[in-house]
């Protein structure tokens, strides 16, 4: 996002450019975003500057991969 933006709201699906990762916000701590990766795991602390929305079509990519990633797991 650029400055002048407004911070990601809670359940946004983002793109952390600095760790060029996706997920979902969490929760705002001070300043920061806590984003979650759509699969699970462990929240890391996002920069909103460095967060950008993720389009339709990512979002879709990204869960469909989680879905397969899944399905393989438990095969």
């Amino acid at each position: 996002m650029t400055e002048g933006d407004a911070v990601p709201g809670v359940g946004a699906a983002v793109h952390d450019t600095a760790r060029d990762r996706s997920g979902r916000v969490e929760e705002h701590v001070g300043p920061r975003c806590r984003v979650r990766p759509f699969s699970g795991g462990r929240t890391w602390d996002a920069d909103p500057a460095e967060l950008r929305p993720l389009g339709q079509d990512e979002l879709l990519r990204i869960l469909v991969a989680e879905a397969n990633a899944r399905s393989s797991r438990d095969m």
